[in-house]
Formats: structure tokens, C-alpha cells, sequence
């Protein structure tokens, strides 16, 4: 399940994912609103926060992703990944590789820090994570 979180304004879209993500979280909810950011502003900031009980992407997911992420990949001005398993966060940083946007992770409890780097603002810990901090939960 993929819940849009309060935190999301203007062209921020911060998310919270639950469980096992499918195809219809991203068809149903998640791709509608980014293309509704995307005609409206020339660069999207993107949070993704994953639950204790975040278990990944189905196949159909992750392929809808996959393509949503190579066809809007410069829509994206920075995209946050907060308190994921280490093999996401490995992933994220490959994902960097596809992408124009700025690709960082942090570790559970710093939301507001992502946020806050989402938005270019300064951080208490400074501009992101330290390289080699643990960034999982």
C-alpha cells in the first residue's frame, strides 16, 4: 500500500510505503498524482519512507516503477529514501545512475531532515547522511 503523507505540498510529494507494493498502489495512486505535480511544476521533490513492515515491490511494481523512473527522469529534482532495508537503500544509489536528481537516504527518525533536503533548506545534519552512516532502520 502506498499512503500519500501530510507532509506533501506544493511540488513535494512525500509517501509512505506498507507491506508488499503492487502495480495497482502505483497505477492507482502513485503515478496520478506525480503526473498531476509533474504539469505543474518543472521539478518534483520525492520522498519515499518505508514502513516496519515494508516487504518491497511485486514484479508488476517494479516494472511500472522502472518505466515511470526512465521516462520522467528528469522531472526530479532531489528524491529522499527514509528508513529502508540496506538492499533499498543499494538500490537507490544504482537508481542515481538513471536519473538527473539529487538520490540520498536516511535512517528511521529523520523525515524532517529529508524533508527539509527535499526543499534545499539545511539540515541539522547538515546538506544529507554522512557517507558510511547507517541508513537503515
Amino acid at each position: 500500500m502506498i499512503e500519500i503523507l501530510p507532509e506533501s505540498h506544493d511540488n513535494v510529494l512525500a509517501v509512505r510505503g506498507c507491506g508488499k507494493l503492487t502495480d495497482e498502489d502505483y497505477k492507482e495512486v502513485l503515478i496520478p498524482r506525480l503526473d498531476t505535480l509533474s504539469k505543474e511544476y518543472p521539478k518534483l521533490g520525492f520522498l519515499f519512507e518505508m514502513d516496519d513492515d515494508f516487504e518491497g515491490w511485486d514484479f508488476d511494481a517494479a516494472l511500472t516503477y522502472a518505466k515511470f523512473g526512465f521516462k520522467h527522469r528528469d522531472d526530479f529534482d532531489r528524491v529522499a529514501a527514509v528508513c529502508g532495508p540496506t538492499w533499498v537503500n543499494l538500490g537507490m544509489k544504482l537508481q542515481s545512475l538513471f536519473t538527473n536528481a539529487d538520490v540520498e537516504t536516511f535512517s528511521c527518525g529523520e523525515r524532517s531532515d529529508a524533508l527539509k533536503w527535499i526543499e534545499g533548506e539545511p539540515t541539522e545534519s547538515g546538506s544529507g547522511p554522512e557517507p558510511g552512516q547507517d541508513q537503515c532502520c
